[in-house]
């Protein structure tokens, strides 16, 4: 492992200032799940590592049907999958976060380092995005507030700039009769990255979805919303005609590629098939 400077701030503001004054040599750590190893095989080599470990102001988790959902920066993964209210009223969330790695990994990474690596194949940012999740961010020009799926802007790219750090996820309240799932294809049954993930977030309104929220993981350079196919059911039923046809858009709107865990046409057939099976999930739990 080669040589870094290391701190341990105890406020938002130093571990700012920090990052500002190392712009471009700084890595933040959390749960340093990903970090630690990939500087261990050279990978990444950073000059300086700020763990915001002690930073007491990054660890809250608040849960409830009337606020919503609050992830701090700190929060561990395996805090949100034991979270009865997050399992309650978010259970795309919650089917998300057990995917990850093993339950050694889920102690120790945070959902915000998940979000902050901006894996195309990451599990939890197809369900936070239709959660309509928002990033809350601080800088040194201040703080300021980016909806997730307005965040990422490339593999392992966002919209962070120097010195920014991001707070917390908020998730607003969820509405009436509203369902959700997260749905992963991959080749094992754990410890496995995505080679298709799919997450919807509907409301039934009588015998009609509203709202409608599908979201892709796994098959373009970042999450990607199905537009196509949530106008396609959107004031619709969904009964199997118009799933099969919703499923056959998402299709169409994916732009996977070849790799080593699948090819793209079978990714690209998948997002089909997952996408009928979370649209009648999500629409199960709205009673």
């Amino acid at each position: 492992m080669h040589p870094f400077a290391y701190f341990e701030p105890t406020t938002v503001d130093e571990a700012i200032a920090l990052l500002a004054r190392h712009a471009g040599d700084a890595q933040l750590m959390a749960g340093g799940t990903d970090l630690l190893v990939e500087i261990k095989e050279s990978l990444r080599r950073p000059a300086v590592v700020i763990n915001i470990k002690k930073v007491p102001d990054l660890g809250g988790l608040a849960c409830d049907e009337a606020h919503g959902l609050r992830i701090g920066a700190l929060v561990t993964v395996r805090a949100i999958e034991t979270s009865a209210a997050v399992a309650r009223f978010y259970p795309a969330i919650a089917e998300a976060v057990r995917e990850i790695g093993s339950i050694q990994i889920r102690n120790r990474a945070t959902l915000v380092g998940n979000v902050c690596r901006a894996s195309p194949s990451a599990d939890t940012l197809p369900p936070l995005i239709a959660a309509d999740a928002v990033a809350a961010i601080s800088g040194p020009g201040g703080a300021r507030r980016v909806p997730l799926g307005e965040f990422f802007t490339g593999p392992g790219r966002t919209v962070l700039t120097a010195g920014e750090i991001v707070t917390g996820i908020d998730l607003p309240p969820p509405a009436p009769q509203a369902g959700a799932s997260y749905i992963k294809h991959g080749r094992r049954r754990a410890m496995e990255l995505a080679t298709v993930g799919v997450a919807v977030s509907l409301r039934r309104d009588g015998d009609v979805c509203r709202d409608v929220r599908i979201v892709l993981g796994a098959v373009a350079p970042t999450p990607i919303r199905a537009g196509a196919a949530e106008a396609l059911l959107e004031g619709r039923a969904p009964d199997p005609a118009r799933l099969e046809e919703t499923g056959r858009a998402a299709q169409d709107q994916s732009r996977p590629i070849d790799n080593v865990r699948a090819s793209a046409a079978y990714r690209r057939a998948m997002v089909g098939v997952l996408t009928r099976r979370a649209i009648a999930t999500a629409w199960e739990r709205t009673r």
